[in-house]
């Protein structure tokens, strides 16, 4: 942070799993006392999610993943099908969960952590 009317926030962005996502970055000449601390946050967040820059990237979109059937007529998804951070997230929801198969998850319960039920 700098002084004066403008200050530079430099931003390292962190994840419990992940880590550090991406290198540290800049956000330049902000307003100092120009708005609420919220409208900072997000331009941070907005700069350290998209290179340095200060715009929002693109929405992420639900992982698609191909849901299965077996003989028994229960849906399920592989695990190994399920795009990382997602795959991560998910099988901790798994704890207490029956399976379908060895490295499986029963379809419901993907659908329900997708729409944030798990």
């Amino acid at each position: 942070m700098s002084g004066g009317a403008l200050a530079d926030y430099r931003v390292a962005l962190k994840d419990e799993v992940l880590g550090e996502v991406d290198e540290p970055v800049m956000v330049r000449s902000y307003p100092r006392w120009a708005g609420r601390v919220w409208d900072l946050v997000t331009r941070c967040l907005a700069t350290a999610l998209n290179q340095g820059r200060e715009e929002l990237p693109s929405r992420p979109a639900k992982p698609e993943v191909p849901v299965r059937m077996n003989d028994a007529g229960f849906r399920y998804a592989r695990l190994g099908e399920i795009p990382e951070p997602a795959r991560t997230f998910f099988g901790r929801t798994l704890g207490g969960s029956g399976i379908p198969d060895r490295g499986c998850a029963y379809a419901h319960d993907w659908f329900n952590f997708l729409n944030g039920q798990r």
